[in-house]
């Protein structure tokens, strides 16, 4: 219901700001408009098509490994930590080898794994939701981490920096690492809190903790290495991890004598048909973003933003960045073009450019993943999910800019 809403006011406010820009003497600005309706309807089909074969894939590993029993292995290890953070899930389900599967694809940049394993997820999810059009809280806090995005790898980002000249590439490493944090922890507390879940609890405070230690750990270790040095780890890392996933759930099934070419092929059809379904809904969100950015509305909220941090005698050196962190709940690679934008305009190792950097890897595409993940399973009523996840999402902002200025 809320991304009812939500969707009819991007369109309503689109359409106010293109009737104002008319009478202001922009004879062009309808014809943008709905150039970028379908500008954007066919970059939502092409998404959902080039996802088609990603998610053809990974759920063909991934029904490997459940008939294998990996999945199953990890959901026992990891039991006793999410289900208190999931208490409304079985104990030992197989569902919490795909929440982790998707959170540590998340977590090291493996945007290719992180998005079959979290529909997996959302589709097991739905199995046990006895109200099939409504959100679960399970779900809901399994949106949330995804949309807070806590990523240890922001591999793109670095890539990015480096193509458009910065000094030091990796110089935003650890700032990302700080905010995308905050974020995650924020977004947990937040719909902990909501759904009256205690985090005191041993179990879940030994994990966030965890979670903090390992972190820290992660900034220490790379903090170790010069920047070539890092690249090279990152890479390597990344794809080395992607490909031992494979190896060993195709090794398991072999244990198992499953026929692991079958199981690929079963899990590639859910694959298949998964991408049919969320076509519309990843078609919709896109298009109202379109509108809305083509409306001029986005720029007219920017000035409004520096005005208002003028008058408050502010500093107003992070405005500049505002448009990425503006968009990144919207579209990422809106958000993505807007980071490339400030770094042209402004320069790589300019505090604008910095930030950008920052806000792109701070939180996640939010009303993109509602859109694809409740879509895959035909969730119309979101409740409480998208106002957690814009809350975390408005935390990582703060975050990103209070860290950006510490920094440089």
């Amino acid at each position: 219901m809320v991304l009812n809403y939500i969707w009819i006011a991007f369109f309503l406010i689109a359409f106010v700001f293109g009737v104002i820009a008319l009478l202001m003497g922009d004879a062009t600005i309808f014809q943008k408009m709905v150039d970028a309706t379908f500008d954007s309807s066919k970059t939502g089909f092409e998404l959902s098509l080039g996802l088609t074969g990603v998610l053809a894939l990974w759920l063909g590993i991934m029904k490997i490994g459940e008939q294998a029993g990996v999945v199953n292995v990890l959901a026992r290890i990891l039991s006793p930590f999410f289900s208190k953070l999931f208490p409304d899930i079985p104990k030992n389900h197989p569902v919490m080898g795909s929440i982790f599967m998707n959170i540590a694809s998340n977590m090291l940049g493996l945007d290719n794994a992180a998005t079959p394993t979290g529909l997996k997820a959302m589709t097991q999810m739905q199995e046990l939701n006895t109200k099939k059009d409504t959100a679960t809280n399970p779900m809901i806090m399994f949106l949330v981490l995804n949309t807070s995005g806590l990523t240890i790898i922001p591999t793109s980002i670095l890539a990015f920096r480096a193509t458009y000249g910065a000094a030091s590439p990796t110089d935003v490493f650890i700032p990302i690492l700080l905010a995308t944090t905050i974020a995650t922890i924020a977004g947990i507390i937040l719909t902990a809190t909501w759904q009256r879940i205690n985090l005191l609890q041993p179990t879940l405070l030994l994990g966030l903790l965890g979670l903090i230690g390992f972190v820290g750990l992660v900034i220490w270790g790379f903090g170790q290495m010069d920047k070539d040095t890092m690249a090279r780890v990152t890479s390597i890392s990344s794809n080395l991890i992607l490909m031992s996933i494979i190896v060993l759930f195709i090794l398991a099934g072999l244990i198992k004598r499953i026929n692991v070419y079958d199981a690929f092929i079963e899990g590639a059809k859910e694959g298949f048909h998964t991408a049919v379904r969320i076509i519309p809904y990843l078609i919709a969100i896109l298009v109202a973003v379109g509108v809305f950015r083509a409306s001029g509305a986005m720029d007219m909220l920017i000035n409004g933003i520096k005005h208002g941090v003028e008058l408050c005698g502010l500093n107003t050196d992070f405005v500049g960045a505002l448009p990425t962190a503006l968009m990144k709940p919207l579209s990422g690679s809106g958000a993505r073009g807007l980071m490339v934008e400030a770094m042209k305009n402004y320069g790589a190792d300019s505090f604008v450019g910095r930030l950008s950097c920052i806000f792109q890897g701070s939180t996640d595409t939010t009303f993109y993943i509602l859109a694809v993940y409740f879509g895959s399973v035909s969730i119309k009523y979101t409740r409480h999910a998208v106002a957690c996840g814009l809350l975390a999402d408005l935390v990582g902002v703060f975050a990103a800019i209070a860290v950006c200025y510490l920094f440089f």
